[in-house]
Order: C-alpha cells, then sequence, then structure tokens
C-alpha cells in the first residue's frame, strides 16, 4: 500500500459517501420495508492470510438459521428476491465497503477478499494474492464476474457450489489477481475504478 495509493483511497471514499449517502438510505428504506431487518450483513473476509475483518454489505439474501455460509450459487437463489438482483447486479450492495476503505480493512482496487475457509484450503495461492490489499473491485472482479455468477448459478447443492468454485473460479482469479499485482499502478487503479462506475449503466 503506497501512500498514492491510500490517498486515493480516502479522498475517493470519502468524496462517493457524500454523493451516495441519499442513495444508501433509500436502498435501506426499501430493504426494510421489503424484506426487514437486518439491513446489513457482515461477512469475516480475510485482510491477509492471517489476519481477518468484518466485510459490509446490504443483505441480498433472505436469512436461514445457518447463517448459510460459502460462496453464493444456484442452490441459493430461493432466498434471492428481485429487490436483491437488483443490488447485487448494479453492485450497490457493496457501498457500506466504503467505511472498510476508509478503515484500512480494503481499497478500492484490488483482489476480492476471500473466506477464511479458502485462505486456509490454499495458503500459498492466497499468500501471493494477499500481498495486495483486497479491494470492492478489481481486476478480476471486472473481467471474470459475470462469468463466475454463470458458473455457480448452475450449481444446485452447497457441495456442488463450492467444488465449482474451488476448481474452476479461484485459480482463475488468482491470475488475474497476478496480472493487477504486475501492472499495479496509479493510473491503472483510476483505469478500473472508471470502468467499475460505468458498469451499472452498460448492457448485459
Amino acid at each position: 500500500m503506497t501512500y498514492s495509493k491510500r490517498a486515493l483511497d480516502l479522498i475517493v471514499s470519502l468524496l462517493l459517501v457524500v454523493v451516495l449517502a441519499s442513495v444508501l438510505l433509500v436502498l435501506m428504506g426499501a430493504l426494510l420495508l421489503a424484506e426487514g431487518r437486518p439491513v446489513f450483513y457482515i461477512s469475516e473476509r480475510m485482510h491477509s492470510p492471517t489476519r481477518a475483518f468484518g466485510l459490509i454489505k446490504l443483505r441480498t439474501m433472505r436469512p436461514v438459521g445457518d447463517t448459510g455460509r460459502g460462496v453464493t450459487g444456484g442452490d441459493k437463489s430461493a432466498r434471492i428476491s428481485r429487490l436483491h438482483r437488483a443490488l447485487r447486479r448494479s453492485r450497490a450492495d457493496e457501498i457500506p465497503q466504503l467505511w472498510n476503505v476508509i478503515r484500512g480493512d480494503m481499497s478500492l482496487v484490488g483482489p476480492r477478499p476471500p473466506l477464511r475457509v479458502y485462505v486456509d484450503d490454499f495458503p500459498e495461492l492466497y499468500g501471493q494474492v494477499l500481498r495486495n490489499r483486497p479491494g470492492i473491485t478489481g481486476l478480476a472482479s471486472l473481467r471474470f464476474h459475470a462469468h463466475e455468477e454463470r458458473l455457480l448459478a448452475a450449481c444446485t447443492t452447497a457441495a456442488q457450489t463450492d467444488a465449482t468454485y474451488r476448481t474452476r473460479c479461484i485459480p482463475r482469479k488468482a491470475k488475474l489477481d497476478a496480472i493487477y499485482a504486475a501492472r499495479r499502478s496509479f493510473c491503472f487503479d483510476l483505469r478500473l475504478i472508471a470502468e467499475t462506475a460505468a458498469k451499472p449503466f452498460q448492457r448485459h
């Protein structure tokens, strides 16, 4: 984490907090009315191979008794409403992660923060990936996220979702994260932030 990258994180995050505050309040109200409490979902993610933090999101899945741990696949589709899908598609559910960036848990740009179970099971891989501070968006998020969603949506059980994520998603995202690490620069981060900002306005 260079001084320029941290400065970019703080300046852009604080500006976005001001700009998006009213949008976040509207989304929170809509979730509360349509889906009830809780409005936020806090998930344990890894900042480094040994340090965890609580990633904050708007809740986009109906809760269950076992907390529904693990990545989201087709086996959880019945718990995702139309409003939840809209929030996920636009990535508006990730607006609260600006607080994680301000706190220093995450950067705006970097590898997506993984669940502890995958870091424990792939220590060498994530030892490399998490040399860069995890981010809200990144090269892997922009280039692979849509394909990952299609792969996982076809899964019908939690075991199938987990197996697909381990074998078909983790290695490919790690390669993209390695490309980002090799090309990382202030200008490259600005480009990826701009791409992310334009995503909700693109046709799917």
